[in-house]
């Protein structure tokens, strides 16, 4: 019912899984970037709280947005996975880490950091609208995405 009604999303299988965590789920937070990481860093510089960072870098296959130190951050600041619409770089790095991380993608190429973004607001991650507040199921089969916290 849920998947009728629009207020659940499964999100096409285009995404390769990194880090330890092959499942993770939290309340979204949203970014849209275009190859430039400044402010990824700084969304994951922030206590998690066992949130997801869904980040809408539209898709790019020309630079990462997410390498091993960010990685890091995102296990050590308590944050339950971060996905990306786009790449993400130092995989061997970002595979040691205890968190769960989505993206299209490795590529060696680092992101501009020049700022440019825009924090909460409705974005897209291969196709599908994505809210700050929904909530994202990540495990083996794909990655859900709900309006309500499913039991």
């Amino acid at each position: 019912m849920l998947l009728e009604d629009g207020r659940l999303a499964v999100l096409p299988p285009v995404l390769r899984h990194f880090g330890k965590r092959i499942r993770f789920a939290g309340r979204v937070v949203t970014l849209k970037v275009f190859e430039d990481n400044a402010l990824v860093r700084a969304m994951l510089e922030t206590p998690g709280d066992g949130q997801v960072l869904v980040v809408d870098g539209g898709g790019s296959l020309r630079r990462a947005l997410v390498g091993g130190q960010l990685a890091l951050l995102a296990q050590d600041n308590g944050w339950a996975g971060v996905v990306v619409d786009g790449c993400v770089r130092d995989t061997v790095e970002i595979d040691s880490c205890d968190i769960g991380i989505r993206a299209l993608a490795a590529h060696p190429q680092r992101s501009a950091r020049k700022g440019a973004g825009e924090r909460n607001v409705r974005v897209q991650i291969a196709g599908v609208p994505v809210n700050p507040g929904d909530w994202l199921y990540a495990d083996a089969d794909g990655i859900l995405v709900a309006q309500q916290r499913l039991a």
